[in-house]
């Protein structure tokens, strides 16, 4: 049984954006990947679907790069927690970062994972695939 999975990626870098959807392509479930460039483009999208669109339009799930131009990736997820609507979305912190201040500050403002982009193409794709997995075939998330 295949179940519909809306997916936000925030993320500024243009082949990790290609490697994500393909990634996400070849799970073999149904998901609706949006991409919004930085964090501003996000925050856009994300108060647009909660407050103008219904439900369904929000993401089930939410992959968020740190450093982005204009609006960076902790201010997203600060604005995300702090909404009533929004705050139940899980996040994934997808950085390049490995600094242990980015991982605590990510977690003290409620981020559900904190995951440290692989420098490998081949790699880079897995990590994104098991993240699915996980998220969709393990853990619950809350309906919409």
């Amino acid at each position: 049984m295949s179940k519909n999975i809306n997916i936000l990626l925030v993320e500024d870098n243009e082949g990790d954006i290609v490697l994500a959807r393909e990634a996400l392509g070849d799970i073999k479930i149904i998901n609706d990947v949006v991409v919004a460039r930085d964090g501003e483009e996000a925050l856009n999208y994300l108060y647009n679907s909660s407050h103008n669109l219904t439900k369904d339009t929000l993401p089930d799930l939410v992959f968020l790069d740190i450093n982005m131009p204009k609006v960076n990736g902790f201010e997203v997820l600060i604005k995300m927690k702090e909404d009533e609507l929004l705050k139940v979305i899980p996040v994934i912190m997808l950085t390049t970062s490995s600094s242990e201040r980015d991982i605590k500050y990510s977690y003290e403002n409620h981020a559900n994972c904190f995951i440290t982009k692989p420098v490998g193409m081949e790699q880079f794709i897995e990590v994104i695939q098991k993240i699915e997995n996980f998220w969709v075939s393990i853990a619950k998330l809350p309906s919409k």
